[in-house]
Parts: C-alpha cells; structure tokens; sequence
C-alpha cells in the first residue's frame, strides 16, 4: 500500500522508452501559434493579458538590462503554471514533482545570473559574501556561511518546488483513498472527507500557481542582485 501511494511520482514508460519529454513538451502545445494578427479569439485575449500581467510583475524590481530576460522568465512561469495545473488531473503525470528536472531548470538559471554579475560588476558580486561592517575575527566564518547560502540556493529552488508539489499529491491520494475506503463502512464519514478533497484540491490549485510565481520570482530576485 505504501509503494502505491508513491507510484504516481515514477516516470512512464511506453515499451521501456521515458515520456517525460512528452509530459513537458504536450503542455506547450495548448497554447496558439503565433499569427499575422495580433488577436484571434478570447483565449488568445486572455493568455496574452495573463502573461502581460506576470511579465510586469517579474520586471518591476529590474531595471533595462535585466527586461532583457523577460521573455525567458514569462516562458519559464507560464510552462511552471501549465505543467502543475495539468497535474492534478487525475491519471496524469507532474514532471515538475521530480528533482531532477526542477534542478535542471534552476540550476543553468541561477549560474547564468551569477556569472552575468561576476562579468558585469565583479566587485558589488563579491561583496555580498562580506557584509559592510562585519568584525575582522568573524570575516572568514561569515564568508563561508555567505558562500554556502549561495552555492545552496539552486539546490533550494528545486526542493522547494518539489516538496510542496509531492506533499500535495500525496495528501490527495491519501484523503482519496481513506474516502473510497470508508464509503461502505461510514458513508457520513466518508462524505466528510470528500468535503475535506474538495477543500484541498482547491488549496492545491492555489499552491501549483504559487509556486511556479515563486520560482520564476526568486530567480528574478537573483538577477536584480547581479545586475
């Protein structure tokens, strides 16, 4: 029982070949390709509104040279959105609930903006793993304190965003379970726990959108430091 409830996080398969690739790439397909006109139905409307939004969101702490990442942050937020949203379908798979891809988008991101800083203004980078005013006996403890909590924050990123995602997919699973379970023992208890599903999808829709704007929002916190 136990290794079923963690069943839903393996990767399928289709004759021994992985479909995570195609778990990525099918959400991208729901949106339109781009036209010759500027808009073509309300769908269009309102994607391009919604994504307006965010993008003015991540920019507004950035100055011009950071808006030049614009279009890689509003792409990442809006595959993040997609991606948790059509994983709480039922019979679905999450890709964004493996590490393995959380880091491999955090991890090329978040060296891309400190590299960027180290090549733009090599000093104001350093200085941020010595804070102004630090007693000379504690320079070289806080130095390395400095340098681990940035070396730790891709590793961050990727936790964070798996953790909550598999958290929630467990509790659903569970809270399922026990309500199938106790439909012909208990069906007054087992109506309140569809209650509590219920109440918890709609918390998990809540956290799948929260996330995704919290890693894209962090990442852009990173670049502001750089930049």
């Amino acid at each position: 029982m136990n290794l079923s409830f963690f069943d839903q996080f393996t990767s399928p398969q289709l004759l021994g070949i992985p479909l995570i690739l195609l778990s990525m790439v099918f959400p991208t397909l729901m949106f339109p390709s781009p036209t010759n006109r500027w808009i073509t139905n309300r769908l269009s409307t309102l994607q391009l509104w919604f994504i307006h939004l965010i993008t003015k969101q991540l920019m507004l702490p950035l100055n011009k040279e950071g808006h030049k990442w614009a279009l890689i942050l509003a792409s990442l937020m809006t595959l993040l959105l997609t991606i948790n949203l059509l994983g709480l379908l039922p019979y679905t798979f999450t890709p964004t609930t493996q590490l393995s891809m959380n880091m491999a988008l955090a991890f090329p991101l978040w060296l891309a903006t400190l590299l960027m800083g180290l090549r733009n203004q090599p000093t104001i980078s350093l200085g941020h793993l010595l804070p102004e005013g630090t007693p000379t006996p504690l320079i070289p403890a806080l130095i390395l304190i400095e340098t681990t909590s940035l070396l730790i924050r891709p590793l961050a990123l990727g936790v964070r965003l798996t953790a909550n995602l598999t958290a929630g997919h467990l509790l659903i699973q569970l809270i399922s379970t026990a309500t199938i379970t106790l439909l012909p023992i208990l069906p007054a208890v087992s109506t309140l726990t569809l209650l509590i599903l219920l109440l918890l999808t709609i918390l998990e829709v809540a956290v799948a959108m929260i996330q995704a704007y919290v890693f894209v929002l962090l990442l852009s916190l990173y670049l502001q430091e750089n930049i």
